[in-house]
């Protein structure tokens, strides 16, 4: 929780969210994941999915 709150993401996290709610996809490695969220953080783009 305190990683979330200081804007470190969670690949664990990511990672069961996409094989609990989109088995059909691959999860993302972990620097394609950290590049994404800093993206969405601090371009203003991307969001949750579901």
């Amino acid at each position: 929780m305190a990683r979330r709150c200081i804007g470190v993401p969670d690949y664990e996290t990511y990672v069961a969210h996409v094989r609990r709610h989109h088995p059909e996809r691959s999860p993302m490695s972990y620097e394609a994941f950290f590049i994404e969220r800093q993206n969405a953080r601090y371009k203003g783009g991307g969001g949750r999915c579901c």
